[in-house]
This record gives structure tokens, C-alpha cells and sequence, in this order.
């Protein structure tokens, strides 16, 4: 799909950002399975906000568009985007895709 390694890209650059403030055991892996949050991630909730912010602040820039990521729907929402690299970059891929509509 169009724009998924832009994505992709832009939330890696988030987690190099994280990571370099994070202690060394608690780094987030660069991979599409990586857990970010709930029961098999290892970020406390702040890190996790500053992780959200960090990815929203990218991919604005990179796609020019002003999207939230963290909003009351994703509490109704079954599945956490949150759960994974790959889940956020899925949610974020439909999120971009309905701003472009």
C-alpha cells in the first residue's frame, strides 16, 4: 500500500528517539512484532506516551497532515493498535488513509 514504508520509517525514527532515552534492558525492538503496551510490553506508561508522541510528531511532518493518534475511539477499539509495532503502523496506514478521503 502506498505510503506504508513511509510509515513504517517514520515510526522507526520515533523508537531510535525513545530509545535513546530509555535504559538499555528496556528498549524498544525495531521489529514489526515488537510489544509496546499491555501485558508483554516492557515501556512504562510515560515512556509509552512520549513513544505516541514521538510517532505522531513524524509522521505529520513527513506526510504533512495533523492526525492524533491516541483518541477515545482507540478505548472502544477491540484490538490495541497499541499492542505492536505492526498493529500501530496498521492503525496509523488507515488513519492517514482516512484524512486523505
Amino acid at each position: 500500500m502506498p505510503g506504508d514504508e513511509r510509515i513504517s520509517k517514520a515510526v522507526f525514527a520515533a523508537v531510535d528517539e525513545v530509545n535513546e532515552q530509555l535504559p538499555k534492558g528496556v528498549q524498544i525492538e525495531k521489529s514489526l512484532d515488537a510489544p509496546l503496551y499491555g501485558a508483554t510490553g516492557k515501556l512504562e506508561s510515560l515512556d509509552f506516551v512520549t513513544l505516541i508522541m514521538e510517532v505522531e510528531e513524524k509522521i505529520n511532518a513527513e506526510f504533512g497532515t495533523d492526525i492524533t493518534i491516541a483518541d477515545d475511539n482507540l478505548l472502544s477499539k477491540e484490538k490495541s493498535p497499541f499492542s505492536t509495532l505492526g498493529t500501530l503502523i496498521e492503525y496509523l496506514h488507515d488513519l492517514l488513509k482516512e484524512q486523505d478521503s
